[in-house]
């Protein structure tokens, strides 16, 4: 009886064996299941920037999120000064205080700054964001255009940031929209 199972054992195993044909060379069948197991995981159509001020205090975190009409971003932002504050997406994945590091606007179809420019706007356009008496503000914005990954991708080789200024956008005036000092940061991470 032992030696039934130890038999049934061997099958086995050689049942799980890669397939071989007639030739005894493998079948292109089992090599395809077998990449379609290694295959890494597709990208995630979100991402996050943790926002700091100039002080590397942390005033909340802004989610991103792909979609067909442009990236949606998301989130609470507490500790800015109350009041309008422009808000954009800026070209490279540093936020070294004052901010310069961050870069122009992402535009990557070279667009002039602004909605209500006739030759814009930038990807990296959002509108106001509004600061109460308690300086907590909710993030809550579609860029005109873009991806995460892929064609005119966010998340390119030296990154993105979420850029927070110290006044309104006029929505109208480039480069920046006339809205002043950048007082706050985050790197947009994918994951």
């Amino acid at each position: 009886m032992h030696r039934a199972t130890v038999f049934i054992a061997i099958f086995a195993l050689a049942a799980c064996a890669p397939g071989q044909d007639q030739n005894n060379e493998d079948v292109a069948g089992d090599t395809a299941v077998s990449d379609t197991m290694n295959a890494a995981p597709p990208a995630s159509s979100e991402a996050r920037a943790v926002v700091r001020d100039a002080q590397n205090r942390e005033l909340g975190t802004v989610t991103l999120t792909e979609t067909a009409q442009g990236i949606q971003l998301s989130g609470t932002l507490r500790g800015l000064p109350p009041g309008d504050h422009g808000i954009h997406v800026h070209t490279a994945g540093i936020c070294e205080p004052p901010f310069d590091s961050a870069g122009p606007h992402w535009n990557p179809t070279s667009k002039q700054h602004g909605t209500e420019n006739p030759n814009g706007p930038h990807f990296g356009d959002l509108t106001n964001l509004s600061v109460g008496s308690d300086s907590t503000a909710t993030v809550q914005g579609v860029t005109p255009g873009g991806t995460l990954r892929g064609e005119n991708a966010l998340l390119d080789a030296d990154g993105s940031a979420i850029v927070v200024h110290a006044g309104p956008d006029d929505y109208k005036t480039d480069p920046s929209g006339n809205s002043g000092a950048r007082i706050a940061c985050g790197v947009v991470q994918g994951s």
